[in-house]
């Protein structure tokens, strides 16, 4: 699947199922409410009405089901057409599966998903995740033809019209966005450590015209980064911190995006063992998706300033790891006894998020992370852990997880009650709990909110995603005093090929007015707000 063009079309042109291969996916009850009309062109003259409602009636999904069509070369399949609340409409966990599954094989191939209009974007997302980019394996690098896959829509509901030029123009970003991260995550840290990750930094820079700001290697220690540096120093390729900046003129505030990026994750000198450590390349899943959105955001004419910021490290082990019982001076000046070196993310985070804070001027700062494996025990394998201080965006993450098909579900937010877990006698704060199995996944992520204590109007959010399941999501900017599209939430996907729950990307959302937040400006809202409301007007 590494050599797959994707291309999104706005409905269905005629074609035969022997010259380009059909797989026809959706929801039972939204097959059932196309006519015959609006497919025969992709099934004639192989397959008639009669087969096609025969083939509909025979489905039975529990949760999914299919039916062929015309031998290999055609196939319907049918999404759960009713979900629980805690999770998306769109069912787009089971698509990628049916996808994967029953996309018949060929060069050339075809899928028509037939869906509502608010189900699109997580649709199309779902799709990109069963088409990832990275691969060594011998058959596919003889392999030069690349592959045709045309994803076309079929809209069903009040509104079924053909899609629009701009929204197909988001979905292709979108998807891309998905591909690129999943590219990075998957790739092993023998071919993408942190020189390699400067150079997908650099080359998405060099697209979008913005050279990146690079601090590395000793540099880090001289300007105070101490987390980064610290986690770091003991690898052969040196740590970095790489920011890239979108300011276009007429903004109006400025978001940080920051990513924890470790590109393999040892667990330092308090080491991991034979069968955790393997799969911690994914650990820079967090960096890597920011990526992949930074990069969607701004081709998609984003109109605020946006930060990326990629805190990025190996956490190695060597002569000079960092060892328990040191002590660190991160960027905020606070001082940390490491008490566990495979709790190393929340150290090179407190430094981007405070640089965010500080030396960008951020109204809002989002992190995302790998960051524990409690969040697996806290919100389970499917649904992202929220963290913020403020109630708004709380469920606006949640909205947000619903309709992009990346579920989120928050955290306790109550750092006077759980930040004495952090207590050390000889510095301000210990960087693991006391007890790991009291608040664990709660507790660690209050690590990065005393260093922006001194900020009241900062909105801060972290999205965090245990690293097993490799789930990441949701950017958000900020509101306005009436409805608008917030910026393009994001969570980008290592490929599923390794994690037990897929991701998505990039989802606009509707949010309500929220104007008791302490911002200093509005946001008016962004580029193809317009086109992509009525995609996603259901989240209002």
């Amino acid at each position: 699947m590494a050599n797959v063009l994707l291309e999104f079309k706005a409905s269905a042109a005629d074609s035969e199922p022997q010259n380009r291969p059909v797989l026809i996916v959706g929801q039972l009850a939204n097959l059932q409410q196309i006519n015959w009309t609006q497919v025969k062109g992709k099934l004639q003259p192989v397959v008639t009405k009669e087969i096609w409602q025969a083939a509909l009636a025979s489905l039975n999904p529990n949760p999914t089901d299919s039916c062929p069509l015309y031998l290999s070369f055609a196939a319907v399949a049918a999404l759960p057409s009713r979900v629980s609340r805690h999770n998306s409409p769109s069912s787009a966990h089971f698509l990628t599966r049916l996808v994967r599954t029953c996309l018949p094989t060929g060069n050339n191939r075809c899928i028509v998903m037939v869906c509502e209009r608010s189900d699109v974007f997580a649709s199309a997302c779902a799709i990109a995740r069963a088409f990832p980019l990275f691969t060594r394996r011998s058959a596919s690098s003889r392999r030069t033809e690349k592959k045709h896959v045309t994803v076309e829509f079929v809209t069903v509901g009040q509104d079924n019209g053909p899609l629009e030029v701009s929204t197909l123009e988001c979905l292709a970003s979108a998807a891309d966005g998905v591909r690129l991260a999943a590219r990075i995550v998957d790739t092993p840290c023998s071919e993408m450590n942190t020189d390699d990750f400067l150079e997908e930094i650099k080359a998405v820079g060099n697209e979008l015209s913005i050279t990146p700001t690079i601090i590395r290697g000793e540099e880090l220690k001289q300007k105070g980064f101490g987390g980064i540096y610290g986690v770091g120093k003991a690898a052969q390729h040196p740590p970095a911190l790489a920011v890239l900046s979108h300011t276009p003129s007429g903004a109006t505030q400025t978001i940080a995006w920051v990513g924890k990026g470790i590109v393999y994750d040892t667990g330092g000198l308090s080491i991991k063992g034979k069968t955790t450590m393997p799969g911690m390349k994914r650990d820079c899943g967090g960096a890597a998706a920011i990526l992949g959105a930074f990069k969607a955001a701004v081709k998609q004419g984003f109109k605020d300033n946006l930060h990326a910021v990629f805190c990025l490290a190996e956490n190695s082990v060597g002569p000079t790891a960092t060892r328990p019982d040191d002590i660190h001076t991160l960027y905020s000046g606070k001082t940390v006894e490491i008490n566990n070196t495979d709790a190393e993310g929340r150290l090179v985070l407190s430094d981007g998020v405070v640089y965010a804070n500080k030396d960008l001027s951020a109204d809002i700062i989002l992190d995302m992370a790998t960051l524990t494996g409690a969040q697996g025990i806290s919100t389970g394998k499917y649904h992202a852990a929220v963290m913020t201080n403020s109630e708004q965006w709380e469920a606006a993450c949640v909205r947000a997880g619903r309709s992009s098909g990346d579920l989120a579900h928050p955290l306790v937010y109550c750092p006077e009650l759980h930040f004495s877990e952090f207590t050390s006698a000889v510095a301000d704060m210990k960087n693991s709990v006391a007890v790991r199995k009291r608040g664990r996944d709660g507790t660690v992520r209050m690590r990065r909110a005393p260093v922006l204590a001194s900020s009241l109007a900062l909105i801060w959010v972290l999205i965090g995603q245990v690293f097993g399941y490799m789930w990441t999501s949701l950017h958000q900017s900020m509101l306005g005093s009436e409805p608008l599209v917030s910026v393009w939430p994001c969570s980008c996907l290592c490929s599923a090929r390794h994690l037990r729950t897929p991701c998505s990307t990039l989802c606009p959302l509707w949010v309500p007015p929220q104007p008791k937040l302490p911002l200093k400006t509005r946001w008016r809202g962004t580029a193809r707000g317009e086109d992509l409301s009525k995609m996603i007007s259901n989240c209002s």
